[in-house]
Parts: C-alpha cells; structure tokens; sequence
C-alpha cells in the first residue's frame, strides 16, 4: 500500500535556482584552462547532481591533487560572480510553491553557504529557512540515499511518505534507494531519458508539480 505523501524534498540547483547551465559552463571553461577540454554533456554526466567533495575527487584522478585544488577554488569564485550577474528561480517554481500545500525542504549536494547565497539571490531562501539539508552533514552524497533519509529523520516523516523532486541522475538514483518516490524534472540539462526508471514521474514544465503530486496522494 502506498503512504499518502507527507514531505515534499526538492533538490535545489537546477529545481529550485536555475543555476545548473551557469555551473556547467563554468566547469567547461575550467576544463579548457586547467587540462581537462569537456563538452556540456560530459559535465553533466559526470558532474551535476554530485557534491563539491565528489568533483574534486574526479578532478584529482585526473589531474592531482593539486589542480584539483586550484579547480575548486576558482569553481567557488567564477560561480558566486555569474550567480551574482543573473540567477534567476527555475522558470515556474515560485507558482509550484504558491500552489503546494504539503511541508517542504530542501536537500541539496550544495554546501549551506552556496545555498544561502543562491537562494538569497532569488529570493527563495526565507520559505525554506531552517529545513535546508547539504550533503556536507552526512557520510555520503548522492547518488546515495543518506542525504534524503537524513531530511527524512529531521522533520520526523517516514522515507517511505515522502517524495523527491530531483533534475539529476545522481538525485533521481539517491531517491530510489531511499525508498522515496521521484519527480524528475527534465526542463534543465539532464535528458528525460536519464531521469526515467522505477517510482519516478518526469515531467517538464515546474508549473505541473502540484498536479502531479495530487495524483500520487
């Protein structure tokens, strides 16, 4: 029997800041200066949906622990400049909200100040303040299930009543292993193809989520 939805979780870059393609053509423009060319693609494949930990450690494998260093640092830099020229919240988000009536939270690979600081800049930060979750406060990342139990556990829901809303393969994998429905949002860069499987509803247009949850109650 399924349990009537208690949690909605969301992802934040990419579902709630539109925030992905400026952190993708950031980590490309550091591939061509640091010596390691990649395409968009190969970004989000490898990259988007995992946690700043995760990066650097692709990063060192290929090209030390030092350059992965210097990528970090400069990830952390040119990111706060383009978030600060012209993030915006992913189109239709602040009417899903306006129109969700079930408690919320946000679990992200992001750390809480880059979370602070995008959130703050769309002015998003205020609804979600004081149940926001990183995966810097558990043992592993997505695509592990820790940081969604870890939601879970804090608002006192069981996996099993809530639902993630995800826009990245990593996310959509951690949801399912959490034992938690999925919706994944394929308006970003992540292909539909990528987010399909077992428990997940895709869909493209933020507008629809609420609907789209009713359905699943």
């Amino acid at each position: 029997m399924i349990k009537p939805i208690e949690l909605v979780i969301f992802d934040c870059d990419g579902v709630l800041v539109d925030s992905e393609r400026i952190a993708a053509r950031v980590q490309v423009a550091l591939g061509a200066e640091l010596g390691w060319p990649l395409t968009e693609s190969e970004v989000v494949d490898r990259f988007i949906g995992r946690s700043h930990a995760a990066i650097r450690e692709q990063v060192a494998a290929r090209l030390g622990e030092d350059t992965a260093a210097v990528w970090s640092a400069r990830f952390e830099d040119l990111h706060r400049e383009a978030v600060d020229a012209g993030l915006t919240p992913v189109d239709g988000l602040p009417e899903a909200l306006d129109a969700l009536t079930l408690p919320t939270c946000v679990a992200s690979s992001g750390s809480h100040g880059k979370m602070r600081h995008t959130l703050g800049r769309t002015g998003l930060y205020e609804r979600f303040a004081g149940r926001i979750y990183s995966a810097t406060e558990v043992a592993r990342g997505k695509p592990a299930p820790d940081l969604f139990l870890y939601a879970a556990r804090q608002a006192g829901v069981d996996p099993a009543a809530c639902v993630v809303v995800e826009d990245s393969r990593p996310g959509v994998d951690a949801a399912r292993a959490a034992g938690m429905r999925a919706f994944g949002y394929a308006g970003g860069l992540t292909p539909a193809e990528r987010l399909e499987g077992p428990g997940t509803v895709v869909f493209h247009d933020m507008r629809e989520l609420p609907a789209l949850i009713a359905e699943q109650r």
